[in-house]
């Protein structure tokens, strides 16, 4: 605590104020005695006499609470110093049954409510668009925060390390298993199928495909082709060829696409299969497939589209963050203001969220109680004894020099009491 704590200079009045009565306790008592005590002064000398006995005696008890008085080592004083670790434990206790008895604390939230006053609260637009405001100010605030070259190299790294701790080979057999459940993969290879008929169909393929007839003719058999050319064109016979090539595949593929049992399937389910279990099981196929996943890695393209990946979405994010019309920002209002009207007109989603709000809250309170128990003793019993002192004196010391006061007015009464009994059995 430091010096200028206004409670230092309280306390220093009250402890003046009650020394005065001390002081003048003793003068009166001094001046009765000179006066003989007789008559009032006897009245006074008794008042004053007890008064002085009193206010000594709770000035006793007073310090004694604190340190020894007079620095005599008397046997049960300094009370708090001698007991701080009995009274570090006891307040700890204190603290943990009184303010962090799970029941209690269950109770009172479980009255509270807090799923109906969140959504009275989320029900208010203009809470909802200030609750908006504040959290793409957090946003813009964290952008920055992750703009940072240090945390962006970190990130970089953060990347780059998980890519090569991937097991590619494990992933893509796993990928593959899904893609064969069910006969999925089949369905797939209906769809390449039925796409590439649709190809073949195309003009412009068959056009190609007899282009390519012709030049291979020409090129393989010139003399051939040349004989040929003077019966019939050669580009007459290569689209005729051409025609008939992609009949032939047409046929094949749609009798592939009617029969479930047909040998392409097996021979691709079994292709499929074995490339499956090759993926799971085989040590130079994964070696392959992690030296071509790191060569990737390492690749300069590879690693200047991670850099500016970062880049592209933080300037997007950013760009729609500070918009007025923020898209993010409206998805997060219409968001809350829905979740508030649905507390507030659906009984069971507040029912079901107070509930996991109290088992949240059972279970960190459960957490922080033994915590927050051993963090008090613990802290207690690491003060030194003279800041104990000092803490202590400065939070209840003031109020403590009332009792130096009664005791000095009550003992003074008593005094008068005690005189005026006297006097009656004499008279």
């Amino acid at each position: 605590m430091t010096p200028s704590d206004p409670r230092r200079a309280q306390l220093r009045r009250m402890k003046a104020i009650a020394l005065g009565l001390l002081l003048l306790m003793l003068s009166g008592f001094a001046i009765s005695h000179w006066q003989g005590e007789r008559g009032a002064w006897a009245w006074v000398s008794a008042f004053c006499e007890a008064a002085t006995v009193g206010a000594l005696a709770d000035w006793f008890a007073v310090v004694a609470l604190f340190r020894h008085p007079l620095g005599l080592p008397i046997p049960h004083t300094a009370i708090i110093p001698r007991g701080k670790e009995r009274i570090a434990d006891s307040l700890s206790v204190f603290v943990r049954d009184q303010f962090l008895e799970p029941g209690a604390l269950l109770a009172k939230l479980k009255i509270f409510d807090p799923a109906a006053r969140l959504g009275s609260w989320l029900s208010d637009p203009q809470r909802v668009r200030m609750l908006t405001g504040m959290a793409r100010a957090w946003a813009l605030q964290a952008l920055d925060f992750f703009d940072e070259s240090a945390v962006r190299r970190q990130l970089h790294a953060f990347v780059v390390q998980q890519l090569k701790q991937w097991n590619a080979a494990s992933t893509a057999g796993e990928l593959l298993g899904l893609l064969t459940a069910d006969g999925r993969h089949q369905r797939v290879l209906d769809e390449g199928l039925q796409r590439l008929g649709r190809w073949l169909e195309q003009p412009e393929v068959k056009e190609r495909a007899s282009q390519l007839i012709v030049r291979y003719i020409q090129r393989e058999w010139p003399t051939l082709s040349s004989t040929v050319n003077w019966i019939k064109p050669i580009d007459e016979i290569g689209d005729s060829v051409a025609e008939r090539l992609a009949g032939a595949v047409l046929d094949e593929l749609q009798q592939v696409l009617a029969d479930p049992a047909h040998p392409l399937r097996q021979d691709y389910e079994r292709w499929l299969g074995g490339y499956i279990q090759r993926l799971r099981e085989d040590p130079a196929l994964a070696e392959r497939i992690e030296t071509l996943k790191q060569e990737m890695i390492d690749h300069p393209a590879l690693q200047d589209y991670v850099q500016g990946l970062w880049a592209r979405i933080h300037a997007s994010l950013r760009a729609d963050l500070q918009r007025e019309d923020s898209a993010m920002a409206g998805h997060l209002e219409r968001g809350m203001a829905g979740l508030g009207r649905s507390l507030s007109s659906d009984p069971s989603l507040r029912e079901a969220l107070n509930q996991h709000l109290l088992e949240g809250a059972q279970r960190l309170t459960l957490r922080l109680r033994e915590g927050v128990t051993t963090h008090i003793a613990q802290t207690v019993k690491g003060w030194d004894e003279r800041h104990l002192v000092e803490q202590l004196e400065l939070s209840v010391g003031r109020d403590l020099q009332f009792i130096r006061f009664n005791g000095t007015l009550v003992g003074g009464l008593i005094g008068l009491l005690l005189h005026a009994a006297t006097t009656f059995l004499h008279v």
